[in-house]
């Protein structure tokens, strides 16, 4: 009686086992992303501008000349070499000459600081629009006389605003704040 039991209770959990253990039904298969590469940066570029304009913003203005020790930037400083990255690196990737600006220094207000890394973003989104994968090997002038692939370029400017947020993340941390990506999304 009890072996009976036991196997009805088995064979009745056998079905469910069973469905378990089969694969989910396979979501529809996306289209392929024309241009993947071009179509991966800009995204990065728009998530790099979110982070560091946000970051930028939740800075308190007496933290501008903050630096954890006397060989690093400070704060103003790396939003000012993040704005003339932005003009100089987006505009060389996309083909365009970057707006001609005037000259704001590390000692500037917060406020402009913060106008001119959202200005230089937003060409940014402008020149990079219409980059495509077919010119990824296109060799680009860069910084003293060389020159380097439109991807190489790509890479090294994703690689910076990585750095550079990272940078300033900890920055944060060290005064009490949290960055942008480490809070909730109802902070």
């Amino acid at each position: 009686m009890r072996f009976t039991l036991i196997t009805a209770a088995a064979a009745a959990l056998i079905p469910g086992i069973v469905a378990a253990q089969q694969a989910a039904p396979a979501a529809a298969p996306q289209p392929p992303v024309s241009n993947p590469v071009a179509t991966a940066f800009r995204e990065n570029a728009q998530q790099a501008a979110k982070n560091l304009i946000a970051a930028a913003e939740d800075i308190p203005a007496d933290k501008y000349a903050y630096k954890p020790t006397a060989a690093q930037m400070s704060v103003g400083q790396i939003v000012v070499h993040l704005a003339q990255g932005n003009d100089f690196l987006c505009g060389t990737i996309g083909g365009q000459k970057a707006p001609q600006r005037t000259k704001v220094a590390a000692t500037d207000s917060k406020e402009t600081l913060v106008a001119r890394l959202k200005e230089t973003f937003a060409f940014c989104d402008q020149a990079l629009g219409a980059v495509d994968d077919t010119k990824l090997a296109e060799q680009l002038p860069m910084f003293g006389g060389r020159t380097m692939t439109r991807a190489a370029v790509m890479t090294l400017t994703t690689a910076d605003w990585a750095d550079h947020y990272s940078q300033i993340a900890n920055y944060m941390r060290l005064n009490g704040m949290l960055p942008p990506t480490a809070k909730k999304a109802s902070q």
